[in-house]
């Protein structure tokens, strides 16, 4: 049976060797780092340059992740695609490996009519028996998924089956638009990385779905807001907000630049290498006030070191 999801559900980063090839041992370090530091559960998503992996590639991950979580939280895989087929496709193997959910962003290229939207998760929500977290991510890339549309699924299939990741701008109005037309039914995770995480909690999110590279500060804000403890939060999410404001400044390619050089800090990758083409390249003077605030944030979690 399917394991719930809630919580800090942390997006893996795809490690690559030199010969560009998934990094099984570098993947395996993570996702154990990632449970230790208290991940609810692990997947995949944007970050995991999912748009960039082979269709075997993206199989063969989602298996590793439910290899590697070996039953410690629920695994859910990314399965958008341009095509109905392909994404049906994926869903069907991420089941067959042994994943507890599905997450389905809309086709990138083009624009798709919101009755051809609605068909599309249709057909991918029929193809399996995995909840589908519905997810807009399109205020990084493609197309924002009308509040309707969310409506119509959800009143279709229920909250067990179909769950939101609304990722559009403005993130915390698009958060309680969702929750408003949907009687609070609907279950809804961010990803902003952190940076709209408090705001996000207070209208009502089931959990948050970030980069493992700032997975510990994280874990920290989330468990103090459901602590109630505000002061506790903020001291770490000022140092979370700043690191990501840096990722911000350059796309998807910011966040995953900024992102796999810390992996790289942590000793958890032995290379910040991407999946190419690649866009914008981590300068020098950026490189050093990621360390400067990864600093801070380390300190605010542990103190400084003695």
């Amino acid at each position: 049976m399917p394991k719930p999801l809630r919580g800090v559900l942390a997006v893996a980063h795809t490690p690559f060797t030199d010969a560009d090839e998934i990094d099984p041992a570098a993947l395996r370090r993570a996702v154990d780092w990632a449970f230790a530091v208290g991940a609810d559960g692990v997947g995949t998503g944007m970050v995991s340059e999912s748009a960039k992996l082979t269709s075997d590639e993206r199989v063969s991950l989602a298996g590793m992740l439910v290899e590697f979580a070996a039953g410690r939280g629920p695994v859910f895989a990314a399965v958008g695609a341009e095509g109905t087929r392909q994404a049906v496709a994926l869903a069907a193997a991420a089941e067959r490996a042994g994943c507890d959910a599905v997450m389905a962003a809309p086709p990138l290229a083009g624009r798709v009519t919101a009755a051809h939207l609605v068909c599309h998760f249709r057909a991918v929500a029929d193809a399996t028996a995995l909840p589908v977290i519905v997810q807009d991510a399109s205020g990084y890339v493609g197309q924002a998924i009308p509040i309707p549309a969310c409506v119509e699924l959800l009143d279709r299939y229920g909250p067990d089956k179909i769950l939101f990741k609304p990722e559009a701008a403005p993130n915390g109005p698009t958060l309680s638009a969702l929750r408003d037309a949907t009687g609070g039914r609907a279950v809804m995770f961010e990803g902003s990385g952190g940076i709209f995480l408090v705001d996000s909690f207070r209208r009502g999110i089931a959990g948050t779905m970030p980069g493992m590279d700032l997975l510990d500060g994280v874990v920290a804000v989330w468990r103090a807001l459901r602590a109630g403890d505000e002061a506790a939060a903020y001291r770490v999410y000022f140092p979370v907000c700043a690191l990501v404001a840096l990722q911000l400044q350059a796309g998807l390619d910011g966040f995953l630049a900024v992102e796999k050089y810390l992996m790289v800090r942590r000793g958890l990758f032995p290379t910040a290498r991407r999946r190419g083409p690649v866009g914008w390249e981590l300068d020098p003077e950026t490189a050093a006030e990621v360390d400067r605030l990864f600093a801070r944030l380390q300190d605010t979690l542990h103190g400084p070191p003695r």
